[in-house]
């Protein structure tokens, strides 16, 4: 089983995806904890990422079609939102 905690602005650190039936456990703010799956986790990291990328204007791929204009350009996620009471 895999503990995670929330951190004071509602997210969860998760840079990848988790093996789909790993129990992760996951501590809020609020004191509460609840027990999720891996897929289940997968599919928050999937819409935050689909999010992300929406956003800033990046494919379902995460390139920018557009001229670069940053030195280091970041086009993946590491933290990702959450709450209590969350479906599992």
């Amino acid at each position: 089983m895999i503990s995670l905690r929330q951190d004071a602005d509602g997210f969860i650190r998760m840079n990848r995806h988790f093996p789909d039936k790993t129990l992760i456990s996951i501590t809020f703010t609020d004191g509460s904890e609840q027990i999720y799956s891996g897929r289940r986790l997968n599919r928050v990291y999937d819409e935050a990422l689909a999010v992300y990328r929406a956003e800033n204007h990046l494919d379902a791929k995460g390139f920018s079609r557009a001229p670069r204009k940053t030195v280091h350009p970041v086009n993946r996620i590491e933290f990702v939102p959450v709450h209590a009471g969350m479906d599992p």
